[in-house]
C-alpha cells in the first residue's frame, strides 16, 4: 500500500493535534501541495515569520554591494541621532540587529502585545534612538521587534525606498504573491518584526528559495553567499533537531526547509504546535 502524500499526513496531524490549523502549505521536489484545515481570510498575519523577510531584504541589499553587515548603524542614521543618545549604540552593527544583540530589553516595541502610538508616539524611531540600551551591543542577545524595525529604517537609509516597496518589485512579484501587506508605523515604515500578511502558499515560497539557494523558476533573487550566510549565522533562521530551518510566529505560525529532503513548509494557526517535531521526526528516519 502506497504511503500517502506528505500533505495529506500534515493535515491528520494538525487535525489530531493542539490549536487551530487554518492552511499548511508544502513545496516538496519542487511541487507545491495546499491543504486548508479551516476556512479563514487568504492572506494572514505570519507574525516573526516576517523577521525572515526582513532578513532577506537586508541581504539583498547586501548582494548590491549597497550594505555591509559590520557597518554601525550609527553611521547610517547619523543624521537622525538625538545629541544625548546612549554611547552604547555607537557599538550596534547590522550584524547586531539581524542576532537580537543589539542592546534592546527583551521584547521592546512589540506591537502585537501593546499599542505603541501610547508609548512612543508617531516617531518610533526617534523612541528608539532616545533608548538607553540594556547592554552592550554584541555581548549578549535578547528577542525583541526593536531590532527587525529598526533593520527596516536601516534598510531605506541605505536605499532610498521603503522596504516592502522594494520587496514587491524585487521578491513578492516574482515569486507571484497575490494579495499582501505589512502593518507600518505611523509613519509609514514596515515594521519589519511581524505584522506581514501574506497567503500560506506563498509564504512557503521563500523557503523554496532557500533551498533552491536563492534561484526562483530560474531567475535568481538571491546570491547563494546571502544563503550560506543566513543559514550559518541563523538570521531569522533556527535550526531543528530534524535538520530544518525554520521561523515561527507567535499563536502558532511557521516557514520551515529542510535542504536534505527539497522541502518547504508554511502554515498559519492559532496555538499550533505539533507540525515541527513530526516533520523533524520525518527527517530522521
Amino acid at each position: 500500500m502506497n504511503e500517502k502524500p506528505l500533505i495529506d499526513r500534515l493535515a491528520e496531524e494538525a487535525q489530531k493535534g493542539k490549536g487551530t490549523y487554518y492552511k499548511i502549505a508544502v513545496i516538496e521536489n519542487g511541487k507545491p501541495q495546499t491543504a486548508v484545515i479551516r476556512r479563514a481570510s487568504g492572506a494572514q498575519n505570519g507574525y516573526s515569520v516576517a523577521k525572515t523577510f526582513t532578513a532577506t531584504a537586508i541581504g539583498m541589499l547586501a548582494d548590491e554591494k549597497l550594505l555591509r553587515f559590520d557597518e554601525k548603524v550609527c553611521d547610517i542614521l547619523r543624521d537622525l541621532l538625538p545629541a544625548d543618545m546612549d554611547p552604547k549604540w555607537e557599538h550596534m552593527t547590522v550584524h547586531h540587529l539581524l542576532k537580537h544583540s543589539a542592546g534592546f530589553p527583551s521584547g521592546y516595541l512589540d506591537i502585537d502585545c501593546a499599542d505603541h502610538t501610547d508609548i512612543a508616539g508617531d516617531d518610533y524611531l526617534g523612541y528608539l534612538l532616545r533608548t538607553e540600551l540594556s547592554y552592550v551591543p554584541g555581548s549578549e542577545s535578547r528577542y525583541t521587534d526593536a531590532a527587525y524595525y529598526l533593520l527596516s529604517r536601516v534598510f531605506t537609509a541605505k536605499s532610498g525606498e521603503k522596504m516592502d516597496d522594494y520587496l514587491l518589485r524585487k521578491l513578492f512579484y516574482p515569486l507571484g504573491f497575490r494579495e499582501m501587506a505589512w502593518s507600518k508605523c505611523p509613519m509609514g515604515y514596515p515594521m519589519g518584526a511581524t505584522g506581514l500578511y501574506v497567503y500560506t502558499e506563498d509564504m512557503v515560497k521563500l523557503g523554496e528559495l532557500y533551498l533552491n539557494r536563492g534561484v526562483y523558476d530560474g531567475k535568481r533573487i538571491l546570491s547563494e553567499e546571502w544563503v550560506d550566510t543566513a543559514i550559518r549565522e541563523g538570521y531569522a533562521l533556527t535550526k531543528t533537531d530534524g535538520g530544518g530551518y525554520g521561523k515561527g510566529g507567535m499563536y502558532g505560525q511557521m516557514l520551515i526547509f529542510y535542504p536534505q529532503r527539497k522541502l518547504a513548509v508554511a502554515y498559519h494557526s492559532f496555538g499550533g504546535d505539533g507540525l515541527v517535531p513530526y516533520l523533524d521526526s520525518l527527517s530522521e528516519n
